[in-house]
């Protein structure tokens, strides 16, 4: 560590330390008064140790994730901001570390190759930067934005909004107010009406592959989204809920579930049934490859209950209004 001559003699020297986990720039280092030798002697004496060309760590031993994260950051100059999924790391909008880091600068802003890092350019730096936020990332909604429009998929893409709406961390009004102010968005309109279906109830892509490749594609009613039914005293939500026939629909994407977790399944189920309720269970890829199916054993169960359908078929080919004749008697 620095000497305490020197931090003694400069408390913005020891504040910018603190911000940046200990670690700073040559550039930093020297405005703030250290003379050029004393920085080469603590670089060779290895108290002080390079972690990108010109940024170095004011320790020895292993470097943090944030020292990590600031070290990129200050190699990729003033206006950078964390994004992506790095940003997404640290907003909480994903557990896992993002390998390489993600940093975004704005478009007129050079940036030499930073050693694990990709870097992005966009018009909308600094304003959709947190500069009160240490390290510096880009503001949620802005976030998820980009993660959509990185994505490999629509549904990949849908479950950013997802993750962004469903843990808290922003709503459908801010991200459509975000995603309006882009000029060039891939999947727009897509997006929009995904956020539409979020403020209904739905939180999943599965959950949105089931509302249009089962019920919209086939005729069926709209069910209650995330319902909320009592059991022994106790709010329990419930995927989609078609409350006339007492049908519950659960949908898990999981390939596999944990004994505990199957248990809880099963006494949920069993304490519906007392209230008078059947529950249907699908996963993904009853809804994605066989929704024909789905919506003709839906369509039947619901007309059993007493809940007047009007299946028609998706496609040429699509067997679900047969099915549900059969079902429904």
């Amino acid at each position: 560590m620095l000497s305490r001559m020197w931090l003694a003699q400069s408390s913005d020297l020891r504040a910018l330390m603190e911000r940046q986990c200990a670690v700073l720039s040559r550039q930093q280092a020297v405005a703030a008064g250290l003379p050029p030798t004393v920085i080469d002697n603590q670089l060779r004496s290895g108290r002080w140790q390079r972690l990108q060309h010109g940024i170095y760590a004011t320790f020895t031993g292993t470097p943090s994730r944030d020292a990590l994260l600031w070290a990129a950051l200050l190699r990729a100059g003033p206006l950078a901001a964390l994004s992506h999924q790095t940003a997404a790391e640290l907003h909480g909008l994903t557990s896992q570390w993002s390998a390489p880091i993600h940093i975004t600068v704005p478009t007129s802003q050079r940036v030499e190759p930073i050693r694990g890092a990709v870097v992005h350019h966009s018009r909308l730096l600094p304003a959709d930067a947190r500069p009160a936020a240490s390290p510096p990332r880009t503001r949620v909604e802005d976030t998820v934005l980009d993660l959509t429009q990185a994505a490999a998929s629509f549904d990949d893409a849908f479950g950013w909004l997802c993750r962004g709406i469903g843990r808290g961390l922003t709503t459908a009004d801010r991200l459509r107010a975000a995603l309006e102010s882009r000029s060039r968005v891939r999947w727009r309109r897509e997006l929009l009406v995904g956020l539409g279906d979020i403020h209904a109830g739905v939180r999943s892509p599965l959950e949105r592959n089931y509302v249009t490749k089962v019920e919209l594609a086939h005729g069926l009613p709209a069910a209650q989204r995330q319902a909320r039914v009592v059991i022994g005293g106790q709010h329990r939500y419930v995927d989609n809920l078609y409350e006339d026939a007492m049908l519950v629909v659960e949908l898990d994407g999981r390939a596999a579930h944990p004994p505990e977790q199957r248990w809880a399944d099963s006494h949920r189920d069993n304490a519906l049934a007392g209230l008078g309720m059947v529950t249907l269970h699908y996963n993904w890829h009853d809804v994605d490859a066989r929704s024909c199916f789905v919506a003709a054993e839906v369509a039947g169960l619901l007309a059993l209950r007493g809940t007047v359908v009007t299946l028609h078929r998706c496609g040429r080919g699509c067997p679900a209004a047969d099915g549900a004749g059969r079902l429904g008697g």
